[in-house]
């Protein structure tokens, strides 16, 4: 009997033999992609600790995206003041910002990539190096969330907008998961707050 763990939500699948092409996760959605056997989940790999671009400038566009963070962050924890500042940082910078010229989901994909690969190797090793619980917590929702976001384009890349039609896109509006479905799951596989917590994405596939 094998084992199949999704890196997303933690769900474990038995099965005798291998997963289908088709298979998603019954509690997050994510695809095949996104499960490991669970003794190589258990074996330790050779983590890059590779710095990443801490002094690179940031585009506008980055800045109003990181600015956008924070003022979600500051509502979260009853700023409001704060949050409208930075609110209105995020908007300044979004203004600024010119369009993206390669924004396929290769270009996607490459990115979340390298944060996953890098960037949360990275973050994990200074988070635990100054004992920060907080940044831990954040380190552990951003990747599962980022794997989603991976499992999602993965898919997109097969299926195109189809995978859109005659269902909806939610969004926690706590941790950022993503959930293709016909509705929110009763709790967020990352964060576990209530379906109430998600927005419904308006739009669809043309």
């Amino acid at each position: 009997m094998k084992e199949y763990v999704c890196s997303v939500c933690g769900y474990v699948h038995k099965t005798d033999g291998e997963l289908p092409e088709d298979f998603k996760c019954p509690l997050c959605g994510a695809g095949k992609d996104a499960f490991k056997l669970k003794e190589d989940v258990s074996q330790k790999t050779e983590i890059n600790l590779q710095k990443p671009h801490t002094e690179k400038e940031l585009s506008p566009m980055e800045m109003s995206i990181i600015c956008s963070n924070l003022a979600r962050g500051c509502e979260k924890q009853y700023m409001p003041e704060e949050s409208e500042s930075f609110r209105k940082l995020a908007e300044f910078f979004r203004q600024k910002a010119e369009p993206v010229s390669n924004a396929g989901t290769e270009t996607l994909l490459e990115l979340i990539n390298h944060d996953i690969s890098v960037g949360f190797p990275y973050g994990k090793s200074a988070a635990e190096e100054q004992h920060d619980r907080g940044a831990l917590r954040c380190q552990v929702w951003a990747e599962k969330v980022t794997r989603m976001l991976q499992s999602l384009l993965t898919r997109y890349e097969v299926e195109g907008n189809k995978m859109f039609e005659n269902t909806g896109v939610y969004v926690c509006t706590v941790c950022g998961f993503v959930f293709v479905g016909d509705a929110p799951p009763a709790l967020c596989p990352v964060c576990k707050v209530p379906a109430w917590k998600f927005e419904k994405i308006e739009g669809g596939a043309r």
